[in-house]
């Protein structure tokens, strides 16, 4: 059974060998969305940045992941924060709420967060 450790881990580790099956990616997407509220930021940050860096494009997947992060966005760290944020922007994924929670966080916890991972 596939939980959201697995669905991450899986995605970022074919991202990292830059082997991307398109069929698994969706299916592991639609999966991804039935239980995202098991997800927690850095599973979240692993996933959207796999998909970026494989150049997948899942918008039903990456609008779905924006609702979750705002409500979950007092959890993230800064290097959830950063990794979340670059990969949107890359992806092209346009998500103005996501962003604008990602810089409220990142202000309000501006003297607690690790700098060395708010830069990529």
């Amino acid at each position: 059974t596939f939980n959201s450790q697995t669905i991450a881990n899986t995605v970022w580790a074919y991202a990292k060998v830059g082997h991307y099956p398109l069929e698994l990616f969706d299916a592991l997407s639609n999966k991804a969305i039935e239980i995202l509220d098991t997800f927690n930021p850095q599973g979240i940050a692993n996933m959207v940045w796999a998909y970026e860096q494989l150049g997948h494009s899942s918008p039903e997947l990456f609008d779905a992941i924006s609702h979750k992060s705002i409500e979950k966005i007092k959890t993230f760290n800064s290097q959830a924060v950063a990794n979340t944020a670059w990969a949107y922007a890359k992806v092209g994924h346009f998500s103005p709420e996501l962003y604008d929670a990602l810089s409220q966080l990142s202000m309000d916890e501006l003297d607690t967060f690790n700098s060395q991972d708010c830069f990529r």
